[in-house]
C-alpha cells in the first residue's frame, strides 16, 4: 500500500494542498481559493478535490503538516479573543509605555501601535520578585482572585499573566495560574515564564499578551480542523509548522500559538534552501511572491537566518519599531506589500502606486470575476500576455480578460496613460517596490559571501523574479519544480524543532563552566521532551547552543553560536573567542572593552522527520518546440513569444528568452536576453546575462 504525507499551507489568496509519496519522492498539488471567514472550509474542499483527482484514499495518509496565516491576520486585523492582563502592582501600563521612543522622531501625528489589551482590562496583583528571582513580596492570593473575577465579569476569555522578573523565578505566576484555574477553569491562561522566559519587560509582556490574544482562536481552529480531517477518514497525526522553521505537535502549538505566526513563509525559506542546494547554490535570496504579499529571506551556506525577535502588525509596514515586538524565534524575513492581488492606484500626487492594499481572495482581482473592480498586479500580467486566461491556478479558474481590461482602462484614463502602458507601468512599479525593499534588507543583513542567486517561489515569484533580480544586479535566478506551492513542499522538508531560552544577565568571566553546563542541560532536557512528544522517543536529536552576548555598556546583544558541550576548563575563553569573531564579522572590529556579558542562553533542538525526499519526474529527453506562441508585451510593443509546458522539457534543455515556461501553478517569465537550463534535479536555472 502506497503511503502519503499531506501538506496544507493557507495563504492570503490561495490555500495550497500537496500530497507527497515519501518512498518515491513524487508529489501532487492543488490550489484552492482561501476562505477567510472559515479557513477550514477551503482546506477541506482542497483535500477532497486532490484526493479525488489522484484516486487516493484518505486512510492512506500517514502524516499531515499544516501552516497558516490565520493567527497573523488575527493580530493585524485585531480579531483576537477578549483578553486581559494580570501584572505586578504598579506595572499595568508597560504595554503603553513601551520603549518611550518614536519610530519616526519628526512625525508630529505619529500613530503608535495600540496595545492588544485596553487599560480597563489590565489589572494588578500584589507581589514582587527581585531581579535574581528572590521573593521580596509574597503573592497575595486575594488580589489575584479579585482581579480574575473582575476580568471574567468584563467578558475576558483569555488572560495573560506577566509578573516582574518572572523569567528568573516562575513561582508567583504558577501560583496565580493555579488559583485562577481552580476558580475559572474555562479561562485560557498564558504565563510569561512559559511563553517568553527572558529579560526585558515590554517585549516579554507584549509576547505573552499576543499569545493570549490568539490562543482561544488557535485552540478552536486546530481542534475543529483536526476533527474535520478525521471525519474525512484521515487518522494520521497533525503537525504544525513554527516560525523558526520546525514542526511541533498540536498540543504544543495550542499552548504557545504565538510561535506559529510566520509558519508559511518559514516553510518557503526552508524549501528554497533545499532546492537551491540541489543546484549548488548555498547563498540565496529566497523570494516568495504570493497573492497577497511577497517575502524575502537570506540563506547563507544553505541555512535560512533565524532571528529571536519579530514585529507583528506594524503601523507602517517597512518601519521597525512601529509594530508589536514579539520575543519568538523566526526565520528572518522582510515582508513586501506586493502580491498578485495588490491594488494599483494613484496617490494624492497623481503617481502610480501598487499595494499595500490587496484584493485578497474575496473579491480578488478584477480578472477573478468575483466582484473585484480595482486593477491589480494579476490584472496587469493578464493584459500583458504573461498569464493566460485558461488554466490559471492549476486549471481551477478561468480569468476574465474583459473585467481585467476594464479595471486597467479606468486607471489609465485617470493617469492619462494608454491601456498597454498602464499594465506595463503596474508591472514595473511593483517590481521596483520589491527590489527596493530587497536592497535595504541585503544592506542590513546580507553580510559577506558570494553573489547570491535569487530563488523564486509562489504563484508570482517566477513571473516577477527575473526582473527583480536584474534590478538588484543579480545574474542567476533559480525556479524550482512546483514553485507555486513551494511553501507547502517546505512543510514536508521541515524537521521538528524546539527553541528554548533562559536569561542569565551576568558577566562571562564570573560564570563557572559547570554552572553554565547545568543551565544548558535544563533547556536541552525540555527541548528533548517536546521532540519526543512530537516524533517519538527514538527520534535522533541534534542540539545547537547559542547565547546573546554583548560588551559591557552596550544596550543590544549579538546572537553567537557557541561550542558544543559539555563545558569545562577553557570553555569560557572559547566562548569569548567565538563572540569576538562573530562581532568582528558584523562590525569589522572589536572595541577595547574587557568585560563581556551573557544576557540569554539559547538551545535549538532539531530532529529529521524522514520526509525529505522530493524527486520530480524529469524526462531524459523532452519536446524542443513550444506548445504555443502568445502575444506578450515587452517594451513598447506586443510580440509573438513561445510558451513551453514545463512537463514537456527534458533534462539539459535550454530555452532562450523572451519566453514563458508554465507548470499550472506558476509561470516563469524569461525576459529578452535571458536563457534557462533545466537541470536533472528539476530546477530551471535562469542566466540573465551581463
Amino acid at each position: 500500500m502506497t503511503q502519503y504525507a499531506l501538506a496544507i499551507d493557507i495563504g492570503g489568496t490561495f490555500t495550497d494542498i500537496v500530497l507527497h509519496v515519501p518512498e518515491s519522492g513524487r508529489f501532487f498539488a492543488h490550489k484552492e481559493l482561501t476562505t477567510p471567514a472559515e479557513p477550514a472550509r477551503g482546506v477541506l474542499s482542497g483535500i477532497r478535490h486532490l484526493l479525488a483527482r489522484e484516486g487516493v484514499a484518505a486512510s492512506d495518509i500517514t502524516r499531515v503538516v499544516h501552516a497558516t496565516t490565520l493567527l497573523t491576520n488575527a493580530l493585524i486585523e485585531r480579531r483576537g479573543a477578549p483578553t486581559g492582563l494580570l501584572t505586578t502592582d504598579g506595572f499595568r501600563d508597560i504595554l503603553e509605555i513601551g520603549h518611550e521612543r518614536k519610530y519616526e522622531i519628526y512625525d508630529l501625528f505619529i500613530t503608535l501601535p495600540k496595545p492588544l489589551v485596553r487599560r480597563a482590562l489590565r489589572l494588578e496583583a500584589r507581589e514582587r520578585l527581585a531581579p535574581d528571582g528572590r521573593v521580596e513580596t509574597p503573592l497575595d492570593a486575594a488580589s489575584v482572585l479579585a482581579a480574575a473575577d473582575q476580568l471574567v465579569t468584563a467578558g475576558v476569555t483569555s488572560l495573560a499573566i506577566g509578573f516582574l522578573h518572572a523569567y528568573a523565578n516562575p513561582v508567583h505566576e504558577q501560583q496565580a495560574a493555579a488559583l485562577i484555574s481552580a476558580r475559572h477553569p474555562r479561562l485560557h491562561l498564558s504565563l510569561s515564564s512559559e511563553v517568553s522566559p527572558q529579560i526585558r519587560e515590554y517585549e516579554r509582556l507584549s509576547t505573552t499578551v499576543a499569545n493570549a490574544y490568539v490562543k482561544p482562536l488557535a485552540v478552536s481552529y486546530l481542534d475543529a480542523l483536526a476533527r474535520e480531517i478525521v471525519a474525512l477518514g484521515v487518522t494520521a497525526p497533525l503537525f504544525l509548522m513554527l516560525s523558526n522553521g520546525g514542526l511541533t505537535h498540536v498540543e504544543e502549538a495550542k499552548r504557545v500559538p504565538v510561535r506559529l505566526l510566520e509558519s508559511g513563509p518559514a516553510a518557503g525559506a526552508l524549501a528554497a534552501a533545499v532546492f537551491g542546494g540541489r543546484s549548488g547554490a548555498r547563498d540565496l535570496l529566497a523570494f516568495d511572491m504570493g497573492g497577497t504579499t511577497a517575502k524575502l529571506a537570506v540563506v547563507r551556506d544553505g541555512v535560512p537566518r533565524v532571528a529571536h525577535r519579530f514585529e507583528a502588525a506594524r503601523e507602517r509596514r517597512f518601519t521597525p519599531g512601529s509594530g508589536l515586538p514579539l520575543s519568538i524565534s523566526a526565520v528572518e524575513l522582510i515582508e513586501i506589500g506586493a502580491g498578485g492581488g495588490s491594488i494599483a492606484a494613484l496617490d494624492p500626487l497623481g503617481l502610480l502606486k501598487v499595494g499595500p492594499r490587496s484584493a485578497g481572495s474575496d473579491p480578488g482581482p478584477a480578472c477573478y470575476g468575483r466582484g473585484g473592480a480595482e486593477p491589480t498586479v494579476t490584472d496587469a500580467n493578464l493584459a500583458l500576455g504573461y498569464l493566460q486566461a485558461e488554466g490559471f491556478a492549476g486549471g481551477t479558474m478561468r480569468l476574465d480578460e474583459t473585467a481585467s481590461g476594464g479595471a486597467l482602462d479606468a486607471l489609465g484614463i485617470a493617469a492619462g496613460m494608454a491601456p498597454g502602458a498602464t499594465a506595463s507601468g503596474v508591472h514595473a512599479v511593483v517590481n521596483e517596490a520589491m527590489a527596493a525593499a530587497a536592497r535595504v534588507h541585503l544592506a542590513e543583513h546580507g553580510g559577506e559571501g558570494a553573489e547570491p542567486a535569487l530563488l523564486v517561489t509562489g504563484g508570482g515569484g517566477p513571473l516577477h523574479g527575473p526582473e527583480v533580480a536584474r534590478r538588484l544586479g543579480l545574474r542567476l535566478v533559480i525556479c524550482p519544480p512546483a514553485a507555486g506551492v513551494a511553501s507547502a513542499l517546505g512543510l514536508l522538508l521541515a524537521p521538528a524543532r524546539v527553541d528554548r531560552v533562559a536569561t542569565l544577565a551576568t558577566k562571562l568571566d564570573t560564570l563557572a563552566p559547570e554552572m553554565l553546563e547545568a543551565r544548558f542541560g535544563v533547556l536541552e532536557d525540555e527541548a528533548r521532551a517536546i521532540i519526543a512528544a512530537t516524533l517519538g522517543a527514538e527520534a535522533g536529536i541534534t542540539l545547537a547552543r547559542t547565547a546573546d552576548l554583548r560588551f559591557a555598556g552596550q544596550g543590544h546583544e549579538l546572537a553567537t553560536d557557541l561550542p558544543a558541550g559539555p563545558y569545562g576548563a577553557g570553555s569560557i575563553a572559547a566562548i569569548r573567542a567565538e563572540f569576538e569573531a562573530a562581532y568582528r564579522s558584523v562590525f569589522a572590529g572589536v572595541p577595547p572593552v574587557a568585560t563581556v556579558e551573557v544576557v540569554n542562553i539559547r538551545v535549538a533542538a532539531t530532529a529529521a522527520t524522514g520526509e525529505g525526499r522530493l524527486d520530480p519526474e524529469i524526462p531524459a529527453t523532452g519536446l524542443t518546440a513550444p506548445h504555443a506562441h502568445r502575444a506578450m508585451r515587452f517594451g513598447e510593443a506586443m510580440q509573438s513569444v513561445p510558451a513551453f509546458r514545463r512537463g514537456d522539457l527534458g533534462a539539459g534543455q535550454r530555452i532562450a528568452g523572451p519566453a514563458v515556461v508554465e507548470d499550472g501553478m506558476s509561470t516563469l517569465l524569461l525576459p529578452p536576453g535571458a536563457t534557462a537550463l533545466l537541470e536533472a534535479c528539476g530546477n530551471l536555472v535562469v542566466d540573465l546575462g551581463a
